[in-house]
């Protein structure tokens, strides 16, 4: 897998049926290693040992409903109270991050109404933090920590 701007983490891989897996802490099970999986599970590890967020808190592929269509975030993290904190969407590192991204972001926002938003292809990181009072954002120098 390609090498991506993040710290780099021990992971357990296995292969079955000729492809790799590798697996999710999160989801319990291994899952079918993709680019966009290798950004997400890279990305989990920054959160939990960079950033300090608990493991318990943080959701993989949440689901969501939009305009009657079922959906999921990558990741969604709660905080202390339960309540939606900040939103991920991972892409594979060869997408580029563009406005298309962030609609689809703002769009599974407008369900979870985080404080942050996050979107990563791996290799470029970018962080809003939101402010609700008058529908704005303001893209933050790092991703705060827990």
């Amino acid at each position: 897998m390609q090498e991506l701007n993040l710290p780099k983490y021990p992971f357990r891989f296995k292969e079955a049926a000729d492809k790799i897996h590798i697996f999710d802490a999160f989801r319990k099970k291994y899952v079918l290693l993709t680019p966009e999986e290798w950004v997400r599970q890279n990305f989990l590890q920054y959160l939990l040992t960079e950033k300090k967020y608990p493991l318990s808190l943080i959701a993989v592929e949440a689901g969501l409903k939009y305009n009657q269509m079922q959906k999921r975030a990558d990741v969604l993290v709660y905080d202390k109270q339960g309540q939606p904190f900040l939103l991920v969407e991972c892409k594979a590192p060869e997408i580029k991050i563009s406005q298309d991204t962030f609609d689809q972001v703002a769009r599974y926002n407008m369900v979870f109404k985080v404080n942050y938003l996050v979107v990563t292809n791996g290799l470029d990181h970018f962080c809003c933090k939101m402010d609700y009072s008058d529908n704005s954002y303001r893209f933050l120098a790092e991703i705060p920590a827990f």
